[in-house]
């Protein structure tokens, strides 16, 4: 089987860049920019030295806000070749110039914002065919921060009340952009309390992966399948492979879900896990000597 040559960096939401534009969403107090960079790991897995890197903003509803704001978070990480594709419908998406772009770049960030304007935007287009088949055959990095983390797989969460995510039919699915297979990713996963919602769409699904999370909080995801942890937070893995009963097909929308089995993991900064074995495959461990 050939594996993909590029990266996927799928974030929680929230990262520091160096900014205050989420102010009130995440504290900050804890969050250190240089030090635990979720940024910084998408820039170190760029292998040219003076990237081309292009933030695409289509999911948010203040694109050029958040598209400076990455700019000037790269800037600090020494990316002074940041560019602002600034897609806003399935038109924009054919442009050859945004086609031309795509091609000259060497890094792809997808801001957070609304997923289902990723699929339904991108779903089918040229640009996302080029996009996957530099994924596929290029050393090229793809990160996604919230809505753009979500987008990555090909089974997607675009709706679901955490407070409601308990009962059958709350939790919305559909196509995502397809560059993971049998992964639903779930973001702001601590923060909102989305548990519920991300095990209930692997109960429908008990063969994908549910994947977590949490807020400047991701992993990096190499060959398609080993996944790294990185970021300040937890990386929670719901695994549905063993499921034994599970009555979601047989009880009333609006009725809450019963699963006996299914498997969680916690995984933090360091950890690796083998999304084709579902197991661990170690992790980087740090001894604090101190007293």
């Amino acid at each position: 089987m050939v594996y993909p040559k590029g990266h996927l960096i799928a974030v929680g939401g929230a990262e520091d860049k160096g900014t205050d534009l989420e102010k009130g969403i995440v504290q900050r107090n804890r969050l250190n920019f240089f030090e635990l960079g979720i940024l910084k790991n998408i820039v170190s897995l760029i292998p040219e030295a003076n990237p081309i890197v292009e933030v695409i903003t289509t999911a948010s509803s203040i694109p050029d806000e958040v598209a400076e704001n990455y700019i000037d978070g790269f800037s600090k990480l020494g990316c002074t070749n940041v560019g602002h594709l600034r897609i806003r419908n399935r038109e924009d998406a054919c442009l050859p110039e945004n086609i031309a772009r795509l091609k000259a770049c060497n890094c792809i960030m997808f801001s957070g914002g609304n997923q289902l304007r990723l699929s339904s935007i991108f779903g089918g287009t040229e640009f996302l065919d080029i996009l996957k088949e530099r994924y596929e055959n290029e050393d090229f990095p793809i990160g996604g921060t919230s809505a753009g983390a979500m987008a990555m797989s090909n089974t997607m969460i675009y709706e679901g009340s955490a407070a409601l995510a308990h009962l059958k039919g709350e939790v919305k699915i559909t196509t995502g952009l397809g560059f993971l297979q049998n992964v639903i990713i779930d973001t702001h996963f601590d923060k909102r309390g989305r548990f519920n919602r991300l095990a209930q769409a692997v109960a429908a699904q008990p063969g994908a992966i549910g994947i977590g999370l949490g807020e400047d909080t991701g992993v990096v995801v190499s060959d398609g399948y080993s996944m790294k942890a990185i970021g300040s937070g937890s990386v929670i893995i719901i695994d549905g492979r063993n499921i034994e009963y599970n009555n979601i097909a047989d009880i009333k929308f609006g009725e809450p879900i019963s699963v006996e089995n299914i498997i969680v993991h916690i995984m933090s900064k360091g950890d690796v896990y083998n999304l084709k074995t579902r197991k661990y495959e170690g992790s980087e461990i740090v001894i604090n000597d101190e007293d």
